[in-house]
């Protein structure tokens, strides 16, 4: 009788672990999800702003505009369930967009002098520096996450509900390189 007991009580502790595991494998997973959320509501705000931005182009050079216009048109949303890569190729995107704006802006002084430019450009740098806190905030809720699915014994639960570790968000290798001071 009191192995019976002894057996059915280290059995329910099993059960009540594994679901609080599971709990927390959860709640983990959210915060990753909503780290990724935030990234694209960031990245959206820079898209608005980058729009703006072509639109006051397309009085100077209706190519440009016209290029640039079809590289907005190729954007996609980024949301909860999207992935570290879907959130780099945006960003890549979204840079070589900004790169070529700059150029334009460098070719026509009256665009880069007018004031709504302006402050549409400070609004796109603003967007940056949130999506980059952002892409932070990402990576650290991944950490957080892939060490509970990698560590023992949450790593067994992990296996069973199969939760895997999920992917980082890259540095881009253009911006590890600081440029040389040096004259």
């Amino acid at each position: 009788m009191i192995t019976a007991i002894i057996i059915i009580a280290v059995v329910v502790l099993l059960v009540l672990w594994i679901i609080s595991v599971q709990r927390k494998f959860v709640n983990a997973e959210e915060l990753t999800k909503n780290a990724m959320s935030q990234i694209g509501v960031q990245q959206s705000s820079r898209w608005d702003a980058l729009t703006a931005l072509v639109e006051l182009i397309k009085s100077y050079n209706e190519h440009e505009y016209n290029t640039l216009r079809d590289v907005i048109a190729a954007r996609t949303g980024i949301d909860s369930n999207s992935t570290a890569e879907q959130a780099q190729a945006q960003e890549d995107l979204l840079q070589k967009a900004l790169v070529q704006v700059r150029a334009i802006s460098e070719q026509y002084p009256a665009l880069k002098a007018d004031s709504m430019y302006n402050k549409t450009m400070d609004s796109v740098n603003t967007y940056e520096n949130q999506v980059r806190m952002s892409r932070m905030t990402y990576n650290d809720t991944v950490t957080r996450y892939n060490r509970m699915v990698r560590q023992i014994p949450d790593s067994i639960v992990a296996a069973i509900f199969h939760f895997a570790e999920k992917q980082y968000l890259k540095e881009d290798s253009g911006k590890k390189d600081m440029p040389s001071l040096k004259i």
